[in-house]
């Protein structure tokens, strides 16, 4: 066990899907896992193991921000002995090419966060997912006639932000939308030579205006949670 995380050792899968969510970690646990078991629940971050298809997965929840998900994610990898991440979360989409819902395969991550920089001295502000998970969800996405969007996606420290313009960040960055968490997550992965990936669902839209509400994020992403289980299958 760690300080964040109560299962023991075997309790968790080398393969980790991780919503930010925990009733959404729930949520998966109970509608797509045969025989789920609860393997921690420390400050209610839920994480469940069982097998999809036959394939021993776990699901647990990130919590928001990059501080969250380095802390859980850096547990999962050096002290589970996880060999893959895939996160499965929501996105502020900024262009009207993007509609709600729609799927997003993150190509790379920008911030201006200081996350790698505080843990390992690490300058970079733009991390890169695994290019073999990338390729399988591809793939898989194509089998299953599962249209994605792929790009570039800005990950902010700050939800609430009186400096970041949008637009500038779409035009000067390319970064077509926003989250919190993938920065930490890809360079957690980097620095202990692991695999992750991210999947994103549009759940609002800064140039159009269109939101969706918080039961509809925490229910209705199935298209991307199918496409993340599906591809654990090919792991």
């Amino acid at each position: 066990m760690t300080p964040h995380i109560e299962a023991k050792k075997g309790e968790i899968a080398k393969i980790v899907i991780m919503p930010g969510d925990p009733l959404r970690a729930q949520m998966i646990a109970e509608n797509y896992l045969e025989n789920p078991k609860l393997v921690t629940k420390v400050r209610g971050i839920l994480g469940f193991t069982g097998t999809y298809k036959g394939k021993d997965v776990t699901v647990m929840a990130s919590g928001m921000g990059c501080p969250s998900m380095g802390i859980y994610s850096y547990e999962l990898y050096h002290e589970y002995d996880v060999e893959v991440i895939i996160r499965i979360g929501s996105t502020g989409a900024y262009t009207k090419e993007l509609n709600l819902y729609d799927v997003i395969l993150e190509e790379a991550v920008y911030s201006d966060s200081t996350y790698a920089k505080v843990q390992d001295g690490t300058n970079e502000n733009v991390l890169y997912p695994s290019n073999l998970l990338n390729e399988r969800i591809e793939k898989v996405a194509q089998t299953k006639n599962i249209n994605i969007h792929k790009g570039i996606i800005y990950c902010t420290d700050v939800f609430y932000s009186d400096t970041v313009d949008y637009k500038k960040m779409y035009m000067e960055k390319k970064c077509i939308g926003v989250e919190m968490e993938s920065f930490a997550l890809f360079h957690n992965a980097k620095r202990l030579n692991k695999k992750a990936a991210t999947l994103l669902t549009v759940s609002d839209n800064f140039e159009t205006g269109e939101k969706t509400t918080s039961e509809e994020r925490q229910k209705a992403f199935h298209t991307m949670i199918e496409l993340a289980l599906e591809v654990s299958l090919t792991l």
